[in-house]
């Protein structure tokens, strides 16, 4: 009986080992299997950035060979003209420029001060309105951001500044929608980088007589400047990169002025026009 007990004891036993060193191969053929995954998927965003740069380099060299182009004209020029062959980018440049500025002054003061009252004033359950409410801004179609520029701010701006002062497309009315919606952008992710900071920093400044303004800026606001820093240059990315907006409501003319009450086309804009059929495509 003894010896049936040890036999029955060492097969449980050996069957034991077998399912460890199954469950040992499987663990081993996941890793491996996920391990592919995340290295392919690291290969492909290397391989696509790779790609744009070098398609974005063969157009720029083969646009530069152009016998009527030069890199000082390129770069000087203050006249957009392919059909006539000038090539001075400044217009496009400038009016860019002009329009993601004027969209910045509007987000980030604004964004930042609604994430410090977010993070530092508000309390949960207006947090938790407030916050979804802002974002809210983030998910409407930029198409209708340009109309409600075109259609409300700019009669707004003629009826402040004169309607023989700003045109009907004008690219202070642009920038200034443009900061409408990259405000919960901005505001977002800096609430997300205030609310990180530990609680233990607020406790110690307003235990040692700091006020709830003074442990904002001094205290909670430095702490958190590195996702603010990323917030801001995210915001400003996605302020050079639009499109619609000024498409609709800045102007389809490469004008260079630094008037921002008058019409102008940025380069999105321009690149815009191309892919509707506007344009000739090599021009």
């Amino acid at each position: 009986m003894h010896k049936s007990l040890s036999i029955g004891n060492g097969s449980s036993e050996s069957l034991g080992a077998h399912q460890q060193d199954l469950f040992r191969n499987n663990k081993r053929w996941s890793e491996v299997i996920i391990k592919a995954f995340l290295t392919m998927a690291g290969i492909v965003s290397i391989f696509t950035t790779i790609a744009i740069v070098f398609e974005l380099g063969k157009e720029s060299l083969l646009f530069f060979n152009l016998p009527q182009v030069t890199l000082k004209d390129f770069l000087t020029g203050t006249t957009w003209q392919p059909a006539g062959g000038k090539f001075g980018v400044l217009p496009l440049v400038t009016s860019t420029l002009i329009t993601s500025m004027v969209a910045m002054f509007v987000a980030i003061p604004l964004g930042l001060g609604a994430a410090i009252y977010l993070s530092e004033y508000a309390a949960n359950k207006t947090r938790k309105v407030l916050k979804p409410v802002l974002e809210i801004l983030a998910g409407i179609p930029t198409v209708v951001y340009g109309y409600f520029a075109l259609t409300f701010m700019t009669p707004i701006l003629r009826g402040i500044f004169g309607q023989e002062n700003v045109e009907i497309y004008n690219m202070l009315s642009a920038g200034l929608v443009m900061g409408i919606m990259i405000l919960p952008l901005i505001s977002s992710m800096s609430e997300d980088a205030l609310h990180a900071v530990p609680r233990s920093l607020r406790d110690a400044a307003l235990g040692l007589g700091a006020t709830r303004f003074e442990t904002s800026i001094q205290i909670v606001f430095p702490a958190a400047l590195s996702g603010i820093i990323s917030a801001v240059i995210l915001g400003i990315s996605r302020a050079v990169g639009e499109t619609m907006i000024v498409a609709i409501a800045a102007g389809s003319g490469p004008n260079f002025t630094f008037n921002p009450l008058k019409a102008a086309e940025t380069m999105t804009g321009y690149i815009a026009r191309i892919s509707g059929g506007d344009l000739a495509y090599d021009t």
